[in-house]
């Protein structure tokens, strides 16, 4: 309705150097094996995507041998029931209070 897509400007994968050689095939698959994946029968991948994230932000290897997505939903369930609790302590960073 807005025309939002209309008015952005489209890629030309053709000058990207990575995609040249790819024009032919734009459906062209890597298979990569011996990655970890999520458990087949989990539609929760949020808890996976952050694993991730914070694996390669520490520049650390993703391991191979599969992340439990039950057992991330619980690790960041605690980190930010600490964090509630540590702000619980000490609600307010600086001396200025509420206004409500």
């Amino acid at each position: 309705m807005s025309d939002f897509l209309d008015q952005k400007v489209r890629t030309d994968w053709s000058m990207i150097k990575a995609y040249r050689d790819k024009m032919a095939n734009p459906f062209d698959v890597l298979y990569v094996d011996g990655i970890t994946q999520q458990t087949i029968g989990s539609l929760d991948c949020g808890p996976i995507f952050a694993a991730y994230d914070e694996y390669l932000s520490n520049g650390l290897q993703v391991p191979n041998d599969g992340l439990d997505a039950e057992l991330l939903c619980q690790r960041y369930a605690t980190l930010l029931w600490k964090c509630g609790e540590a702000k619980a302590q000490n609600p307010y960073a600086t001396e200025v209070k509420d206004p409500g």
